[in-house]
């Protein structure tokens, strides 16, 4: 990762109400007080936002949300919109995960839009790809990333995709304990960052982070580290545990 600084990114998901959120979040900021040469985000749920981002306030580990709506204010009853984000403390956000896609009907059109919010207020959007089981198993991978890439950042500049960051998430290995393999996840991630060249050029695509999500353990994230397009992790499961999250922000390659 020439020049790429690392991302290790927790996604909390629908866990930790504010009190335990705090508490990890205090935890966190004890074990990996001395990282250095990475960065480092949790994502916890929206409640939580406030709390977590002030037990973090000072430390070097920065706060995401989950998900954003793309208008700014407005009657859209249950969305929450960037200008709120970051005044709860967030420099991230989490956009087109695949749980988003499945259960909430996101699409690639909703993933520009949102992205393009998260910009105009200086978030950080994590932009979520991956191809089911099935796809993968008819060896559509690289032509569902191709079409998830092209329909989510087809439209914005080289400037606004070199603000971003990619999280490749094959949705086979969410929450199942299956990963794909480094050297599966090194094809995919090797074809994003060509695609990001086609779409940015070579300068957006050599520096732009992709991270790997999908069952990350300490166990696996050495492994996967050693590959030359891997830039970090967005971490599911694991990153609810204080001792396994710093792990694996602290991974050997």
């Amino acid at each position: 990762m020439p020049g790429r600084v690392p991302l290790l990114a927790g996604n909390w998901k629908m866990h930790q109400a504010p009190a335990p959120a705090a508490q990890l979040a205090a935890a966190l900021r004890e074990r990996l007080r001395d990282v250095r040469g990475r960065d480092v985000v949790v994502a916890p749920p929206f409640p939580a936002l406030p709390a977590v981002a002030e037990q973090l306030r000072g430390s070097s580990i920065a706060v995401a949300a989950q998900n954003l709506f793309w208008e700014d204010w407005g009657a859209y009853t249950g969305e929450v919109s960037a200008p709120m984000l970051t005044d709860c403390g967030c420099t991230y956000v989490i956009v087109g995960h695949s749980e988003r896609r499945q259960y909430f009907g996101e699409t690639d059109d909703t993933v520009a839009r949102k992205s393009r919010a998260a910009l105009r207020h200086g978030l950080t959007p994590i932009v979520c790809v991956g191809e089911t089981l099935g796809q993968r198993e008819a060896r559509l991978t690289l032509s569902v990333i191709d079409a998830q890439i092209r329909g989510a950042l087809g439209g914005f500049g080289a400037a606004d995709i070199a603000r971003m960051v990619v999280a490749y998430e094959p949705v086979w290995a969410i929450g199942t304990g299956k990963v794909a393999t480094p050297e599966q996840a090194q094809e995919v991630h090797g074809a994003i960052r060509r695609l990001i060249g086609d779409l940015a050029g070579a300068d957006v695509a050599r520096n732009l982070r992709i991270l790997y999500g999908g069952s990350v353990k300490p166990d696996n994230i050495d492994a996967l580290m050693q590959q030359p397009d891997l830039d970090g992790a967005l971490v599911g499961g694991a990153s609810l545990n204080a001792d396994d999250f710093a792990r694996i922000v602290r991974f050997q390659a």
